[in-house]
């Protein structure tokens, strides 16, 4: 089976592919450099040429605090971009597989958020990817939208990166007033290629770390883990003020697919230091 992956040069997709090939796929790697996702035909061309089986859309503009200010080359991106892969896709019978987040919900909730809950991003980059999200549903038969939350791994800028950036710091403030799942890059690329193997019913799943924390204590358990001394403060959101709203709650219901965070967190450090 032949699987084609968007933004494999990415954190996600540098992932995404070696687990892909583990499990015997063929993999076509594709990035801007190859298939600019903006011009619908550039991407009709390489699909044609490829024909693949599967496509797992996870090119993105992922800057949150950015995209306040770009609107227009986040929408550009996440919205156009998309509905030209799923556009794509639909002419030539392509189940695709949209990396989606947990920014589609405002965080009002109590509890946790199911895939058929209603949305209501409260800043740009949230709003531009359920533009994609709808995008994918309207134009698409065969579909998996793949939520996740709070993504880290081993190959690009993350919050874990961050943390350990600042292991000589005497203390760190860290808000606390933010709950959400972690999830490690590979936990989600393990979800991807179980809705390929298993193949559910198309639609909308949550996979996301298991369990929930605030981002103080995700910070507290990093510098745990790695035996840092730093002084881990935890603050108010008001007193770490961001150009892009978060959401207060983003914690989802994964229905067990990825494992808990904090197995996952470890297993990520442990590899960081061989």
């Amino acid at each position: 089976m032949k699987i084609l992956v968007t933004g494999a040069s990415g954190m996600l997709g540098q992932d995404l592919c070696p687990i892909l090939e583990d499990n015997d796929f063929t993999v076509i790697e594709t990035s801007s450099k190859n298939m600019d996702i903006t011009d619908f035909k550039t991407v009709k061309l390489v699909l044609d040429e490829i024909r693949p089986d599967y496509v797992v859309h996870c090119a993105a503009y992922t800057n949150v605090d950015k995209a306040e200010e770009d609107k227009e080359t986040a929408f550009k991106v996440n919205f156009e971009g998309t509905k030209n892969i799923a556009s794509a896709c639909k002419n030539m019978d392509i189940p695709i597989i949209y990396i989606s987040t947990d920014y589609v919900f405002d965080g009002t909730k109590k509890g946790k958020y199911n895939p058929e809950d209603k949305t209501n991003p409260i800043n740009v980059y949230g709003e531009s990817k359920l533009a994609g999200e709808n995008a994918v549903r309207e134009i698409c038969e065969k579909y998996y939208i793949a939520r996740t939350s709070w993504l880290y791994g081993h190959h690009g800028k993350n919050f874990v990166e961050t943390m350990i950036s600042l292991k000589d710091k005497a203390e760190v403030k860290v808000v606390d007033d933010q709950i959400g799942c972690p999830t490690w890059t590979v936990e989600l690329a393990n979800g991807i290629v179980k809705l390929i193997i298993e193949n559910p019913p198309y639609g909308i799943y949550h996979i996301c770390g298991s369990g929930k924390t605030s981002w103080y204590n995700f910070a507290k358990k990093i510098f745990e883990l790695q035996g840092y001394k730093t002084n881990i403060i935890p603050c108010t959101s008001e007193e770490f003020p961001r150009p892009a709203k978060r959401p207060a709650n983003s914690i989802m219901e994964n229905n067990k697919i990825c494992r808990n965070w904090e197995s996952a967190l470890k297993d990520y450090l442990e590899l960081r230091c061989e």
